[in-house]
């Protein structure tokens, strides 16, 4: 039987440019035939899931995340208020840059009585530049082996190498960030791991993805949480690398994934679960509200309600193959 149309892309059709460049490349994204046909060849050949996917048994302590996501929301102020964002307490700021060239800043806090250091990035002011300029083909990385986004490992390196003469061996190290800046976080993470530092805590917010299953597989013994909206897609791309289609070498997702969800209720996937709820988006129309989940404003505001009462559920996956074309023939 040969497809004639996705339902995906009979409702995006009629949906208006949303004025939003990196709205209209991730919609460019999940309207791929290409995208979808590899999905399904993962789906096929990996694991069968089933409809409703019972959730990694892992409490997770929201206000450790609470911590975290101050961190990470931190990383956007200027230096003159990161100090003064009450949210430090024993730490003290060890330092602050600018990259050049990467439109990307950074801090460093160092905790002397806990023997703790976090990193925290931010990710670009302009989330739209980046997609467009960063270079999204997967390249071997030279200081970890493996392959990552050529454009994150890039940025990655440049604040490793400014920040690196700063880190003290004998102290634990966490690192956070929102968005692009979740991406380096992770990347800045391997590097340490690399280098035999002592890595803690890894807490990314809406952090797209970085590497491919071999990348990922070696790093999964780090503490990773990728803290996610039901409703956002950039921890959803990039697909894959169609340059190595042929190859398999898709980008994909380390660590635990925990998706916020209504009623201060959470649920906890990684692997193919993970990979598969890009599909979701394939059978239902977008909007603007998809930019909204990835606001960090939203993250702070969902994750502060889960504080005192969160509740561990399952994830329900609603993924129906059939339903991702309408059945008819051409």
């Amino acid at each position: 039987m040969l497809v004639k149309t996705c339902y995906f892309h009979q409702h995006i059709k009629y949906y208006p440019s949303s004025g939003s460049l990196v709205f209209d490349m991730l919609i460019k994204y999940f309207l791929t035939y290409k995208n979808i046909a590899f999905l399904l060849i993962i789906i096929s050949t990996t694991c069968t899931v089933s409809a409703s996917t019972a959730a990694i048994q892992s409490e997770i302590n929201f206000a450790d995340i609470n911590k975290y996501a101050n961190f990470s929301n931190a990383a956007y102020q200027a230096q003159s208020k990161i100090q003064d964002a009450n949210i430090f307490k024993n730490h003290t700021l060890t330092r602050y840059s600018h990259i050049p060239g990467f439109n990307i800043s950074y801090f460093l806090a160092t905790d002397d009585i806990a023997k703790t250091q976090i990193i925290a990035v931010r990710g670009t002011a302009n989330i739209e530049n980046a997609f467009v300029d960063a270079a999204l083909e997967l390249t071997t990385d030279k200081r970890t082996g493996i392959r990552l986004h050529n454009g994150f490992s890039q940025t990655a390196q440049a604040i490793y190498v400014e920040i690196k003469p700063l880190l003290k061996t004998n102290y634990v190290i966490d690192t956070t960030g929102h968005s692009l800046g979740g991406a380096v976080a992770l990347i800045l993470a391997m590097y340490l791991d690399t280098d035999h530092f002592n890595v803690g805590q890894i807490v990314t917010f809406g952090q797209p993805k970085i590497t491919n299953v071999a990348g990922a597989n070696h790093f999964q013994h780090l503490n990773i949480i990728r803290v996610v909206t039901p409703k956002d897609l950039v921890p959803l791309v990039p697909p894959f690398d169609p340059v190595d289609l042929n190859n398999l070498d898709i980008y994909w997702h380390p660590g635990k994934e925990v998706i916020l969800l209504p009623e201060s209720t959470y649920a906890v996937i990684e692997g193919v679960t993970s990979m598969m709820r890009a599909i979701k988006f394939t059978q239902e129309p977008l909007s603007e509200n998809n930019l909204r989940h990835h606001q960090m404003s939203l993250y702070l505001e969902m994750i502060a309600k889960n504080i005192p009462s969160a509740r561990l559920v399952p994830y329900e996956n609603s993924f129906n193959l059939f339903n991702l074309f309408d059945g008819q023939k051409k």
